[in-house]
């Protein structure tokens, strides 16, 4: 929405209790986020994504190419993050014991191998400025120190992912990310609590 310059107001959820405005708005998923746009709920990150840039089309540069085949490419590895990378990562955070975070650790590594290939020497994924897909991989560009060190297990490696790094930097430093930012000791807090659930869990 920053990228967009769209104003808006960001309601906060505590998924341990989710609100009846939450379930009302996506009774099938029942998670967030949502986006709620004259009184209507669009669901799932990459749908909010794309209605964000079909709705507000003449703000400010798309985040999806034009050329057809271009837009399907970046559908394609957005999926690919949300369905294998992501999925991966998470399960290294999430396995109990360190035995079993390092076999996690092999299909997440292999993943982050795919997705530094798509670089190519590019600023983002799309080129010049953030478009689709370094939003459907935003979270990576500021989660996934917080993750090791709550694991305490080293997931990336700047000299191995040097395309990646580099886009990780420049996606936190563009201003219309780097202020909105969520202080990183809060997640480390947060995610530390999650990852004792993981681990005392049944």
């Amino acid at each position: 929405m920053h990228i967009k310059g769209i104003e808006y107001e960001n309601v906060f959820e505590d998924l341990s209790q989710k609100s009846p405005q939450l379930l009302q708005y996506n009774p099938v998923h029942k998670k967030i986020p949502v986006l709620v746009h004259k009184g209507k709920p669009i669901c799932e990150s990459l749908v909010i994504l794309e209605y964000i840039d079909e709705t507000w089309k003449k703000e400010t540069t798309p985040l999806l190419p034009q050329d057809p085949y271009e837009k399907a490419m970046a559908r394609f590895w957005a999926k690919f993050v949300d369905d294998k990378l992501l999925p991966s990562v998470w399960s290294v955070f999430t396995e109990k014991g360190y035995e079993a975070k390092k076999e996690a650790f092999v299909p997440a590594v292999q993943n982050l191998e795919i997705i530094e290939e798509q670089l190519k020497e590019k600023k983002f994924f799309g080129g010049e400025s953030i478009g689709y897909v370094d939003l459907a991989l935003g979270w990576m560009a500021y989660l996934l120190d917080v993750f090791e060190e709550v694991i305490d297990l080293k997931l990336f490696d700047a000299h191995k992912f040097p395309l990646l790094s580099g886009w990780m930097k420049n996606f936190c430093d563009a201003p219309a990310i780097k202020q909105h930012l969520p202080p990183r000791d809060k997640l480390v807090t947060r995610f530390q609590l999650f990852h004792e659930k993981f681990q005392t869990a049944n």
